[in-house]
């Protein structure tokens, strides 16, 4: 008896690529699969999160949203990685800039991901694990960000459960620790990754500065990232070679 559909994903595993990009908005997954791949089909819309499949270059890409937070991107990327055979996923979102040299619409890629999460707990392990992106898909990524021209940055990232929090003071002692910028889905995805014995990324857009107080619109997020999201489509292409 097949494990699939899930109560999340309404698909066969043929229905995706080998590679998923992954934004948080189902509107941006949308938006990725009209304005770059070829011949989109939607293959799921349970809760209205919407995963695309279709070709970039020749290639066949998927786009599916993960919805915000940990425990959400924890429930999608498991299941692409465990039921649906997705090998790599590539987060592609916003982040709030913890750092004066980090501007609005720079692209981070996150090396690693700090995190205030307890979803490593779930592993027992004997010490505390560091979520960290696959090297290659890193690696392929940065060379796409030069051939590209765009800004980058690589560094650590602070994977966040909390939006709003009681402590005023919390993003300033991690950005003293060196920490980038701040989001709120990739440590959960690259723990997923390494549990699953597949690849991650996290290629996410400043969309605001938490030093400086510039901020982009929502509509904006939604629809202009195109940088990150070529980025993305250019290593999806390359890890099929």
């Amino acid at each position: 008896m097949s494990n699939y559909p899930t109560p999340h994903i309404n698909a066969t595993p043929g229905d995706f690529g080998k590679t998923v990009l992954m934004p948080g908005d189902p509107l941006r997954s949308k938006f990725i699969a009209e304005n770059f791949l070829e011949n989109p089909i939607l293959v799921n819309n349970v809760r209205g999160v919407q995963g695309y499949t279709g070709t970039y270059k020749g290639v066949k890409v998927s786009v599916m949203a993960s919805g915000m937070g940990m425990p959400s991107i924890g429930i999608y990327s498991y299941e692409l990685f465990n039921i649906f055979g997705v090998e790599n996923i590539i987060r592609v979102g916003s982040t709030g800039s913890l750092n004066k040299e980090v501007k609005i619409r720079d692209i981070i890629f996150g090396m690693g991901a700090c995190t205030n999460s307890n979803f490593a707990r779930q592993y027992n392990l004997p010490g505390t694990f560091a979520p960290i992106a696959d090297y290659k898909l890193l690696s392929t990524g940065i060379e796409k960000a030069k051939e590209l021209k765009v800004n980058y940055h690589v560094g650590n990232i602070l994977s966040s459960d909390t939006f709003y929090d009681a402590d005023p003071t919390c993003n300033e002692r991690w950005a003293k620790m060196g920490v980038m910028a701040v989001e709120m889905e990739a440590a959960a995805l690259y723990m997923n990754a390494a549990y699953s014995g597949k690849r991650a990324l996290a290629i996410l857009t400043v969309s605001d500065s938490i030093v400086t107080g510039e901020a982009t619109t929502a509509e904006e997020r939604q629809n202009s990232f195109t940088e990150m999201m070529k980025v993305a489509l250019e290593t999806a292409v390359a890890m099929e070679n």
